[in-house]
C-alpha cells in the first residue's frame, strides 16, 4: 500500500444557512475533505450539520475555531463586513481561508488580505464557485477558441425579489446589504473570468432603498466588448449571460444558480453549425470548489479565482456606486 493521502480539515466559522443547506453538505462529500467542527455563538445550531456530518465538532467560539491546530481550512459564510477581518485573524492563526463572497467591502481593504496572504504564506481564495463549474470553463474556453468570433456586446442579469424579508442581511446596509455587493459580483465576476479583462468605462443608474442598492443597471467596455447587465433584488428572480460575437452567440441560461433556477445549460448559437447545445446536470461547483481549494492547497495548483481577480471586481462595483445617477 502506498502512503496515505491527507485528508484536509475543514472548519465552519458561524452556523449560516447557507453554510448548512450549501457549502457544509459539499465539505462534508468533497474527496480527500473532513468537516471537522463548525463553531457558533449558539452551539444549538451546529446540531443540524452533525445530522449528515456526524464527527464534527461543535465549538462555541470563533477563536477557538481558528486556533483549534486540528484545522486547516476555515470557511467563512458570516455577514459580508465581517469576512475581511476573519479572513485575517484565520490566516493569522496559521489557517488557510475560503471565504464568502464579497471577502473584502472594498477594493482598498484587498491590502491587507493580500500583504497578510504574502507575509504568511497561505492559501485564501474568495468563494466564487462558479468559475469552477463545468459551464464556466467551458464558456471560457469557448470565447478564447474563437468559437463566436471577436466579442462585441456582453449582456446580462440577475435577480431576485427579498422585499418580504427585512431583517436578511441582505436588507442591512451596515452588514454590506444591495444588489450589487450580493449578486453583482456575479454579472460583473463571470464576464471577467470569461475574458480575462476588467470591466471599464463604467456608468450606471441605482435605485436605493434605506441607504443600499435594490436595482443597478451597468454599462461599461470589457476590453472591446461593450458591456450591459442589471442586478435587482425587488424583482421576479431570473439570470442569464450572453456574450455576443462576431461569428455566433454564446447564451448560459442557469449561469449562477444551476440545479436551483434551472439545468446548467450552456447554448452556442453559429449560423453555419446552428444551436449546439451542452448540459451539465450532475455538476455541483460548491463541491468542485472545495475539491479544487484542496488540490491548490495540496499541490501549489494556481486557483481559478485570486485575490487580485476578487480585488478587481471589487473595484468595479466600488466605482458602479461611487459614478451612478440615482433613480427612483
Amino acid at each position: 500500500m502506498g502512503p496515505a493521502v491527507k485528508r484536509v480539515s475543514w472548519g465552519i466559522l458561524g452556523a449560516s444557512t447557507f453554510a448548512l443547506e450549501q457549502m457544509g453538505p459539499a465539505i462534508h462529500m468533497a474527496k480527500g475533505t473532513e468537516l471537522a467542527a463548525v463553531a457558533s455563538r449558539d452551539v444549538r445550531k451546529i446540531t443540524a450539520f452533525q445530522n449528515f456530518a456526524p464527527n464534527c465538532r461543535a465549538i462555541s467560539s470563533y477563536e477557538e475555531l481558528i486556533n483549534d491546530p486540528e484545522i486547516d481550512v476555515i470557511y467563512i459564510p458570516l455577514p459580508h463586513h465581517l469576512h475581511k477581518e476573519w479572513a485575517i485573524r484565520a490566516m493569522n492563526a496559521g489557517k488557510h481561508v475560503l471565504a464568502e463572497k464579497p471577502i473584502a467591502m472594498h477594493h482598498c481593504d484587498f491590502e491587507d488580505l493580500l500583504e497578510t496572504r504574502n507575509t504568511t504564506g497561505l492559501l485564501v481564495s474568495e468563494a466564487f464557485m462558479i468559475v469552477h463549474h463545468p459551464q464556466w470553463q467551458r464558456a471560457r474556453q469557448m470565447v478564447g477558441n474563437g468559437a463566436i468570433g471577436k466579442v462585441i456586446h456582453i449582456t446580462g442579469g440577475f435577480s431576485y425579489d427579498n422585499s418580504d424579508d427585512p431583517k436578511n442581511i441582505r436588507n442591512q446596509a451596515e452588514m454590506g446589504g444591495g444588489g450589487l455587493r450580493d449578486i453583482g459580483i456575479y454579472t460583473i465576476g463571470s464576464a471577467r473570468y470569461v475574458m480575462d479583462k476588467e470591466l471599464e468605462n463604467i456608468s450606471a443608474k441605482v435605485r436605493l432603498e434605506s441607504g443600499f442598492d435594490v436595482f443597478a443597471s451597468i454599462q461599461g467596455t470589457i476590453g472591446d466588448a461593450e458591456y450591459s447587465t442589471y442586478v435587482s433584488t425587488r424583482m421576479h428572480p431570473h439570470q442569464e449571460m450572453l456574450f455576443h460575437g462576431s461569428e455566433g452567440i454564446l447564451r448560459l441560461t442557469a449561469p449562477f444558480n444551476p440545479n436551483v433556477f434551472g439545468e446548467a445549460r450552456l447554448e452556442l448559437h453559429q449560423p453555419s453549425l446552428g444551436l449546439r447545445v451542452e448540459k451539465f446536470p450532475a455538476a455541483n461547483h460548491y463541491i468542485i470548489q472545495v475539491e479544487a481549494f484542496n488540490e491548490s492547497l495540496l499541490t501549489s495548483k494556481p486557483l481559478a479565482w485570486t485575490l487580485e481577480q476578487a480585488r478587481g471586481v471589487q473595484r468595479s462595483i466600488d466605482t458602479i456606486l461611487a459614478v451612478a445617477t440615482v433613480i427612483h
